[in-house]
């Protein structure tokens, strides 16, 4: 058990910085899906002006 104990400082200090990572790491993902859904909604949306305008 004392490897245990040598271990837990080490893991306080890693874990976390990587949920920190993780979470930005999902927030970007979010907001970049976001953000195409809205271009190829937009580029729709332009297509479909275009052919009532013809």
């Amino acid at each position: 058990m004392d490897y245990l104990a040598a271990i837990v400082p080490y893991l306080a200090v890693i874990v976390p910085s990587v949920a920190l990572a993780a979470l930005f790491y999902f927030a970007m993902r979010a907001i970049f899906n976001a953000d195409r859904s809205e271009r190829e909604a937009l580029a729709q949306a332009e297509r479909e002006a275009d052919e009532r305008a013809d």
